[in-house]
């Protein structure tokens, strides 16, 4: 008896020093995760990672922290991520931004996609076309064939170069082969002043920028920028059903965690993030972002993220867009 507990014995320290970590390993999350998201407090991306945080809280039974940290075009909260430690204590919370920054920044402090491991996408919103209430545009057809007919008269908002609705609008420019003069904003607020006080024609914006607009009569919108009609907002028909077949430039959201990442964590996370968005809590708090939920797989988002770089590249340079 004492013999074999002692070739027990030896055989588990052979174990524990041939795998170090073993003895001491603890089951994930041990501690607190930091969730960044590259935009500032108050966002849309803001609200939609909070209430994940909280869904995950209760999931995996450690808190999720929100950290915001905006700049360079979600470059500095991108590279904050890049350079952590690949343990899934620190993940990244962002929209597809992560997919054109790379054609506008030359150079940048990180690998990019490489640098990262995908985790879930979390789904799509759109961005809308719209107008003040009492604008002669009644319609998308109206103001195309408006544009169409008067190359450069028509000027519309965004909330700055280089945004997604900067570049919703000039795919929208390529497809529908019209000129419409862009005007720069640094931020949704002065565009929306701006709109509602005739300096601008229309403007392209996010969903949750206007719709207290909407609601109050003040402003219309003409059309939604994703394939199919927001379930928020059915009776605004989409570009593509306003004569732009094919036409689609919605906002995707997505986690990602530095490349590394053991798999195991990264499909602990994925089941995590697929759990907390089925929630009650959390449907009814993005519906006014007009996010539609569809959380995938890692591939999914993966694949999504290099197609969306190939494609606002190409924009990109047709259109000559430069960061501000």
């Amino acid at each position: 008896m004492r013999r074999a507990m002692s070739i027990r014995s030896k055989l588990l320290t052979a174990l524990a020093l041939a795998c170090p970590f073993a003895a001491t390993a603890q089951p994930y999350p041990s501690r607190a995760v930091r969730v960044v998201v590259p935009f500032p407090a108050g966002g849309g991306t803001d609200v939609i990672a909070r209430t994940l945080g909280e869904g995950l809280a209760k999931e995996l039974g450690q808190a999720f922290v929100v950290d915001n940290k905006p700049g360079g075009g979600t470059v500095v909260g991108n590279d904050m991520v890049a350079k952590s430690p690949a343990d899934g204590y620190t993940l990244l919370l962002t929209t597809s931004a992560f997919s054109i920054v790379p054609s506008l920044v030359a150079k940048m402090p990180y690998a990019g996609e490489s640098a990262f491991a995908p985790v879930a996408l979390i789904g799509r919103a759109p961005n809308m076309v719209i107008v003040k209430n009492d604008s002669p545009f009644k319609t998308a057809k109206d103001m195309l064939a408006y544009a169409k007919a008067h190359p450069g008269k028509l000027t519309y908002g965004s909330a700055g170069n280089g945004t997604s609705v900067h570049l919703a609008a000039e795919l929208l420019k390529n497809s529908a082969r019209i000129f419409i003069t862009h005007v720069p904003y640094r931020g949704a607020s002065p565009q929306i002043t701006d709109l509602l006080g005739g300096q601008i024609d229309l403007a392209f914006a996010t969903v949750p920028s206007v719709a207290p607009f909407l609601a109050g009569g003040k402003l219309s919108a003409l059309a939604v920028t994703s394939a199919a009609r927001s379930p928020s907002w059915p009776d605004v028909p989409t570009i593509a059903e306003s004569g732009v077949p094919g036409y689609q430039a919605d906002v995707w959201y997505g986690v990602f965690a530095p490349a590394g990442t053991p798999p195991a964590i990264v499909a602990q996370l994925n089941a995590a993030f697929k759990r907390a968005a089925q929630s009650e809590t959390f449907r009814k708090r993005v519906e006014r972002e007009g996010l539609v939920t569809a959380v995938g797989t890692p591939e999914e988002l993966s694949r999504l993220a290099k197609a969306e770089e190939v494609r606002w590249k190409k924009v990109v340079k047709e259109q000559n867009i430069t960061a501000e």
